[in-house]
């Protein structure tokens, strides 16, 4: 991975798009079951971006790793309680590479965060906020890196946030697919360093 491989805010890649079919190519790199899922919701709902749309909508998230690529940044979410990867709603974004950089940004609170263009990962799973009813999150997750020294500045969104060595994980979640995420994005990333 060449450092002009990397996307950052302001690139022309991650302006804001309502049509889905930026999502439908993005997924284009998912030719299994579960992409096939992600492309069945998106043909049968037009607002599948919305985070009105049921029995779920398209999420984008984050796997924001450390300029070393040593730790990952979980942070404890104020809603749900669990540890997790920053994230959010598309809230009509078809762009979901800029949806997880928008939504990385604004809840770790760092600047300067570059994303890698593909998606790392997909998963599908089942939140029951407070007030809301159960419905399913189809996760489009990236891989995202810190400038050196970042310090996170949380927001409301979470409780506590820290860098969380990759080998110590299981000290914080439980989720196979944060696993499996952050697995994906230590590959990505030493893959990167041979190059």
């Amino acid at each position: 991975m060449a450092a002009s491989d990397w996307l950052v805010a302001g690139d022309p890649r991650l302006r804001s798009r309502e049509d889905l079919a930026t999502t439908r190519a993005l997924l284009g790199v998912f030719s299994d079951p579960l992409g096939d899922r992600y492309r069945a919701l998106i043909d049968s709902h037009p607002d599948a971006c919305l985070r009105t749309c049921r029995p779920g909508h398209l999420t984008g998230s984050a796997l924001v790793v450390d300029r070393a690529g040593a730790n990952t940044l979980l942070m404890l979410h104020a809603k749900l309680g669990r540890w997790l990867q920053p994230g959010g709603h598309a809230d009509g974004d078809a762009n979901l590479a800029a949806v997880a950089l928008r939504e990385a940004t604004e809840e770790t609170g760092i600047d300067g965060l570059r994303l890698w263009p593909d998606p790392l990962h997909l998963d599908i799973h089942e939140v029951d906020p407070p007030g809301e009813d159960p419905h399913l999150h189809y996760d489009v997750r990236f891989l995202v890196q810190a400038p050196a020294d970042a310090e996170p500045k949380p927001n409301h969104e979470s409780r506590d946030m820290r860098w969380v060595p990759l080998d110590a994980l299981g000290d914080f979640i439980s989720d196979p697919g944060l696993f499996r995420l952050a697995e994906l994005g230590a590959q990505r990333l030493a893959i990167s360093r041979s190059i």
